[in-house]
């Protein structure tokens, strides 16, 4: 019996085997089984042809019948159904036909099912790539809408509260002075020192609110003037003097090669920046501990390492914490004083250091082994400022009176506009 006679004496017993198992395991749709059928008819032709791309028209349309839901479901593979069909046809061909015809069939079988497996497994990662590109997709811009949301929010929140905050920072001024005479009643006092600190520290939240908006929104302005990084430092040390002694911290500042030089930078939005390094040092820092800032010159750039002996940051974190509202740890077991150890806070002071920070063109990153509250491995932040010799702006740079194209007028502005300030 030739190969095609014995094909012809099994498929139609194949193709009842085949329709019924699929259809209990699967619930397969009507247009399957035709489409099943369709397989076993062109099935002879691609064995006896040596052309298994025959078969190419059936198994389209068999991956066409995977829906959304099978992608979503993992519903079982094509590949499954053709090894459904080839297990079929290798029972019943060892029943129905002689050993040898059985072997000369299977022979012709095996490369048509190897090439149609191929080809169908091929296709249907292709369908899933694509299924999950779009998921991905989706997933994005869902992640973008609530983003936005929620700088939205931000910022309307931010704004809807300074009106109402200046009414009461206005009216308890007001109090304070009608009553400056009368202040003798010590209750009268704190009750209006608490009004005036308590509206301070809101001012302080809404303020850090739309500059995390202005960020994420790629508002931020920057109004570059010359600017020397020890001056900074050496003012956010003397800020901050009163609190580390409070706290008994030893808050030290080393003479760092580059902290001298003139640079042109935003020296506003820097301190801010640096400002909220040494705060969170302070405050993630033991009683008793040590928070000390130092640096170095490198070429295009000066680095300000602020270290401390805080509790650390785990390293899965060390990206979280730049995140608006990255705060770590028990909120419910912060305190509510902003340096106070482990203060509160709304977690936006870190996301505004690195939106400043690299608005200017610079980086910011943070060092530590881990977390321990107990053991306090500390941390270490880093801080690269472009070391730019002139202002990136040319209105800037004639307001100060520099030329390009006279270096040695340059110089000579720096120098007079050191010994200015």
């Amino acid at each position: 019996m030739s190969t095609f006679a014995s094909l012809e004496k099994i498929k139609p017993i194949c193709t009842r085997i085949v329709s019924g198992q699929l259809a209990h395991g699967e619930s397969i749709r009507g247009a399957f089984e035709i489409q099943l059928k369709q397989f076993f008819e062109l099935l002879p032709h691609a064995i006896q042809t040596g052309e298994a791309c025959i078969l190419i028209p059936v198994l389209e349309k068999w991956v066409e019948t995977r829906t959304q839901t099978d992608l979503q479901n993992k519903a079982t593979p094509l590949s499954v159904v053709l090894d459904t069909i080839q297990q079929a046809m290798f029972e019943v061909s060892s029943e129905l036909l002689t050993e040898r015809e059985n072997l000369t069939l299977l022979g012709s079988l095996l490369p048509v099912f190897a090439f149609a497996r191929n080809y169908i497994t091929s296709k249907e990662t292709d369908l899933q790539i694509n299924h999950i590109s779009n998921e991905l997709n989706n997933t994005r811009m869902t992640l973008e809408r609530l983003d936005k949301t929620k700088s939205d929010f931000i910022s309307i929140a931010a704004h809807e509260l300074k009106t109402p905050l200046t009414l009461i920072d206005g009216y308890s001024a007001m109090l304070q002075e009608k009553l400056k005479e009368n202040l003798t009643n010590v209750d009268i006092s704190a009750v209006l020192n608490g009004i005036f600190n308590g509206t301070q520290r809101l001012r302080q939240i809404i303020d850090d609110m739309i500059d995390a908006s202005i960020i994420d929104n790629n508002l931020l302005s920057l109004t570059f003037q010359p600017v020397w990084i020890n001056r900074l430092l050496a003012m956010l040390v003397n800020e901050f003097k009163n609190i580390s002694e409070q706290r008994k911290q030893t808050l030290k500042l080393f003479d760092f090669s580059g902290s001298s030089i003139m640079i042109y930078a935003d020296g506003e939005r820097l301190y801010q920046a640096l400002r909220n390094i040494v705060i969170n040092a302070i405050k993630y820092t033991p009683d008793g501990g040590l928070v000390e800032i130092n640096g170095r010159q490198l070429p295009g750039f000066i680095e300000i390492i602020v270290s401390d002996s805080g509790i650390g940051v785990d390293p899965n974190d060390h990206d979280w914490i730049f995140e608006k509202f990255g705060r770590l740890g028990n909120i419910s077991l912060h305190s509510s004083g902003k340096t106070k150890f482990m203060g509160g806070g709304p977690g936006l002071g870190l996301p505004i250091t690195k939106g400043i920070i690299e608005a200017h063109g610079g980086a910011i990153w943070v060092e530590s082994e881990g977390r321990d509250e107990k053991r306090c491995p500390g941390t270490t932040f880093h801080v690269l400022i472009p070391a730019r010799e002139e202002p990136p702006d040319q209105k800037i740079a004639q307001f100060f009176g520099i030329s390009s194209e006279f270096p040695s007028q340059n110089t000579l502005t720096h120098k007079s506009l050191s010994n200015k300030y």
